[in-house]
């Protein structure tokens, strides 16, 4: 989930900046459809020669669609940046992305601890 909460950071981030950009669509991702989705498999590689090493690359493709925001009110620019909305969205997945820190923190500490323990 901290991936997902990072990948939509970048997103908001991005609607935020070009708020002012005629004609600019908006974009989102779905939060529940991105933790219950399946990530896509690594794309495979492909040798051409007998020297190259066979294996699959580390790219993946990004963990869910984009998908377009539809304003309440149309601006006369085209563009369909609503600043309260896109604010509020930013700082939502701002304090979730912070809890899923925060989770994933506390449980490197307890397996700190237990290894700690058994020393």
């Amino acid at each position: 989930m901290l991936g997902i909460r990072a990948y939509r950071q970048q997103i908001l981030a991005s609607n935020i900046a070009n708020a002012d950009t005629p004609g600019y669509n908006a974009v989102d991702i779905d939060i529940a459809e991105a933790a219950g989705g399946d990530q896509s498999a690594p794309l495979p590689l492909n040798v051409s020669s007998l020297g190259h090493f066979k294996g699959n690359s580390s790219w993946q493709s990004p963990p869910v669609s984009l998908k377009y925001h539809v304003p309440s009110q149309a601006a006369d620019d085209g563009n369909t940046v609503e600043m309260d909305v896109e604010r509020q969205k930013f700082a939502e997945n701002s304090l979730m992305y912070q809890f899923s820190l925060d989770r994933v923190g506390g449980e490197f500490k307890h397996m700190k601890e237990l290894f700690q323990s058994l020393k």
